[in-house]
């Protein structure tokens, strides 16, 4: 981190994730749900709207390894963007403390791994369902089913 940003108070991360993984996607819904201290916004990472925002950024490279920006202009990479990330939630801010030591800090790039690791697998395929009726295929993106609808009952043509 720049020293001219380590006296900033972080008022707001943005959270750059792979859309098209079904584990990103995953854990965006997941934060978005959980009480914040610190505002975090998930943009895909690589998109017009990242670019945008970002200019500076290696773009692919957000693409292969979580990245967070911080309103100041903070950047977070890899284990340390799970960390910051943790330490914007309300539940999970004494975890963030405990992984930012230099064990926790193994716990945290292990982690990161192996979600690195998972991501690469693809889980054969797999798809990822919300609640809401949105579907995430690996091989075919985002699709949705009318609650109630799943069976093809609903069909209309």
């Amino acid at each position: 981190m720049p020293a001219e940003t380590a006296a900033v108070p972080v008022r707001r991360l943005t959270v750059l994730y792979d859309a098209e993984c079904a584990l990103c996607a995953f854990v965006r819904d997941w934060l978005t749900r959980q009480p914040h201290l610190v505002e975090l916004e998930p943009v895909p990472a690589g998109s017009a709207e990242a670019r945008r925002r970002f200019p500076g950024l290696d773009h692919a490279a957000t693409l292969d390894e979580i990245t967070v920006v911080g309103d100041a202009g903070q950047v977070y990479r890899g284990a340390a963007a799970w960390i910051v990330v943790l330490w914007a939630l309300r539940e999970h801010r004494p975890l963030a403390h405990r992984l930012s030591t230099l064990s926790g800090a193994k716990l945290a790039k292990g982690a990161v791994l192996a979600a690195a690791k998972w991501r690469g697998a693809r889980w054969g395929g797999q798809a990822y369902r919300r609640a809401d009726g949105w579907t995430y295929h690996p091989s075919a993106g985002w699709t949705y089913t009318a609650p109630g609808c799943a069976d093809g009952s609903c069909r209309t043509g």
